[in-house]
């Protein structure tokens, strides 16, 4: 009897334990389903806001970012009037020679006309793309175009005859800095360089290298894009382009270089030229032409070769060398009265042709350079050519050449310097001919760099050749107003 009880008790508290755990069962799983269903509502939160951000991002309701890539749409400003207007476009796309504009159908982008090389007869426009929203303009150029980004500011112009340093400095990059000036304080920073070049494979042209460390921010010559990478696409966080009217060849209403005088361009260039080439800048005087000078110290005058003087010429111009230069000798040791006594300050003569002036090398040993560099290990170390000029050029009192290409270093001379402009017959190679007259050519560069004097040689005395009294008059004249 009491074995079958104990029989029956085992048998219900069995059954209690397999109850106690189905029920145990069943609340796990009832939790399971509910963190399932919150986890699936989370997610689905989670979803929802991810498109809501994304249709944020994509709608046509974006705001423009004055700074960075965060609208891919190309925007444009332009400044100047119609003859020499410069533009900045932001995000600008290129490909195969091509500038491309993609803006969004409601904005109604105009492209404006510019000229991009000196004496340009023809205005030039991007190419335009209209999208209907800003998602199909963004799937374009995240999926479709994927950009290479040039980051920061880059000046965009084509140059004629950049072989020839005059022309590379004032026909080109001159007025397409002129175009940085105008939006501010750009031209102040580091900035790219991407030009169109006549000569794609000129050995002798250093004007290549002025450009590149004048620049600090990178130079790029679009037919090497369109050469070694074809149909990949680019887009310019910042681009101005508009300077072909402002060249040195290019007459303005004020008969003055471009954005010499009303821009400081002038100025800022020089200063910008040394600071660029690794050379301690002129000085700069703010009261007089004389401040910083000593009446004990002779001024130094340089005679620039030119193409234009004749051999007779050369003559008349060594003899009124040795005078001005025999009577320095004379005087050179009397005292500070003494000298401010004499007619006229001392003034030591010399006659360089640049072409002769070179870099002086002042590294010791030769250097390797590794694969990872981008550039020779002593490209910030060495001097060039056109440093060494530079040097000359920064210690001239003054300056005195011909016309034509020597006349256009006379921009990085010390404020209150003197250029004398000698003249010349033109046309060029016809000087004996009936037809030829005096001219002087850059009498307008001379006018836009307020911060140096201009003399001439008489112009009635032009067509009799250089000669050696009026040279030393017009030394003597240059020096007594500095």
């Amino acid at each position: 009897m009491l074995s079958g009880k104990r029989k029956n008790w085992i048998i219900d508290l069995s059954v209690f334990i397999l109850i106690l755990i189905g029920i145990f069962i069943f609340i796990g799983n009832l939790v399971v389903i509910l963190k399932h269903r919150q986890y699936s509502s989370d997610m689905n939160s989670i979803q929802s806001n991810f498109n809501i951000n994304k249709k944020n991002i994509l709608s046509d309701n974006y705001k423009l970012s004055p700074t960075d890539l965060q609208s891919l749409v190309t925007t444009v400003k332009c400044v100047g009037p119609r003859y020499n207007q410069s533009c900045l476009y932001k995000n600008l796309y290129y490909t195969n020679q091509k500038f491309w504009a993609l803006s969004l159908k409601k904005t109604n982008l105009s492209l404006p006309g510019v000229r991009l090389e000196a004496l340009a007869t023809t205005d030039f426009r991007p190419n335009h793309r209209v999208f209907d929203t800003y998602e199909q303009l963004y799937k374009f150029v995240r999926f479709t175009i994927d950009p290479i980004v040039f980051p920061g500011v880059t000046i965009h112009f084509n140059q004629r005859w950049h072989k020839n340093i005059g022309h590379a400095l004032f026909d080109g990059l001159y007025p397409a800095y002129i175009a940085l000036i105008r939006f501010p304080p750009r031209h102040l920073q580091p900035f790219r360089i991407f030009v169109g070049l006549d000569y794609v494979n000129c050995d002798s042209c250093f004007s290549e290298d002025v450009y590149s460390r004048f620049a600090g921010g990178g130079f790029i010559k679009s037919n090497i894009i369109d050469s070694i990478m074809p149909n990949r696409w680019f887009i310019f966080e910042e681009l101005i382009m508009g300077s072909g009217m402002m060249c040195q060849r290019c007459i303005q209403s004020n008969y003055q270089l471009a954005g010499g005088v009303e821009l400081d361009g002038s100025k800022l260039f020089r200063d910008r030229m040394y600071k660029q080439h690794g050379i301690i800048p002129v000085e700069i005087r703010q009261k007089h032409s004389a401040e910083k000078r000593s009446l004990n110290k002779p001024l130094h005058a340089y005679i620039i070769h030119n193409k234009r003087f004749t051999k007779k010429e050369r003559e008349e111009i060594r003899n009124a060398m040795n005078q001005i230069n025999n009577y320095t000798n004379l005087h050179i040791n009397k005292t500070l009265d003494e000298i401010k006594k004499l007619p006229y300050p001392l003034i030591r003569v010399f006659y360089i042709n640049y072409r002769n002036i070179k870099a002086k090398i002042n590294i010791s040993s030769k250097i390797k350079s590794t694969p990872s560099d981008s550039r020779l290990s002593t490209y910030d170390l060495l001097d060039n050519d056109f440093i060494a000029q530079l040097r000359i050029l920064r210690d001239m009192d003054i300056h005195i050449t011909g016309p034509g290409t020597g006349q256009m270093y006379q921009t990085f001379l010390s404020d209150g310097s003197v250029n004398i402009n000698l003249g010349g017959m033109n046309p060029y190679r016809k000087e004996t001919t009936p037809i030829a007259y005096p001219s002087f050519l850059e009498q307008y560069v001379t006018a836009g760099i307020p911060y140096i004097k201009g003399l001439y040689y008489p112009i009635n005395k032009r067509r009799d050749g250089i000669q050696q009294d009026e040279l030393i008059k017009l030394i003597k004249q240059a020096a007594q107003i500095i």
